[in-house]
């Protein structure tokens, strides 16, 4: 046994829409065909399924009635492709933007870091963090180590390791950050390219 083609349940639902579309107007058979230039009988077997709808009758018939192509076709909707943004607050201050919609162990965020005075806060939690910062100058205060990022400089370290940032000239610094709860690191795959390949 054949199963039904996708795109067959499609076409088939093409005819009583036109037919729907005609009748809402008033239109008889005759009255269509002469604005259209399709004869009566052709619509009459495009609205009863009798006859496969193709581009050059389906165009003239989205014009008369006076609708889109894919309203006839009942083509399917396409989602607005916009990402919307929903910025958090974070716990210790400043703003948490989420970047990454799904579950994966990887989760993406653009965060705004203020200015959290000179004493560190020190936190550790299980996971893996990978910073980037994008605009402004960031304090990490690692361990034993005090740093300061500037834009385009990463760090990268295990989140169990006591550690607080901020911003490290009192102006809200943009860091892009990469963290794994599960202590996933962020693999790179791309290798650098010699001077032989330049």
């Amino acid at each position: 046994m054949n199963e039904p083609q996708p795109h067959q349940s499609v076409l088939d639902a093409v005819g009583p829409r036109l037919r729907r579309l005609r009748t809402a107007r008033g239109l008889t058979l005759a009255a269509l065909a002469e604005e259209t230039g399709i004869s009566k009988s052709t619509l009459s077997r495009l609205e009863s399924g009798q006859r496969r709808p193709s581009l050059e009758l389906l165009l003239p018939l989205a014009a008369a009635h006076r609708v889109p192509l894919d309203d006839l076709v009942g083509a399917p909707e396409v989602g607005d492709p916009r990402v919307r943004l929903t910025p958090r607050p974070m716990a210790n201050g400043g703003t948490a933007v989420p970047l990454s919609r799904g579950p994966g162990p990887l989760q993406a965020y653009k965060m705004i870091i203020p200015d959290r005075g000179a004493e560190p806060d020190f936190r550790t939690h299980e996971g893996y963090e990978w910073l980037y910062v994008l605009d402004g100058r960031l304090r990490l205060v690692l361990a034993d180590h005090d740093l300061v990022l500037g834009p385009g400089e990463a760090a990268e370290f295990d989140t169990r390791l006591p550690h607080w940032f901020s911003s490290a000239d009192g102006r809200p610094v943009e860091v892009l950050s990469l963290f794994g709860r599960q202590g996933e690191r962020m693999h790179v795959r791309a290798k650098p390219r010699t001077r032989r390949e330049e």
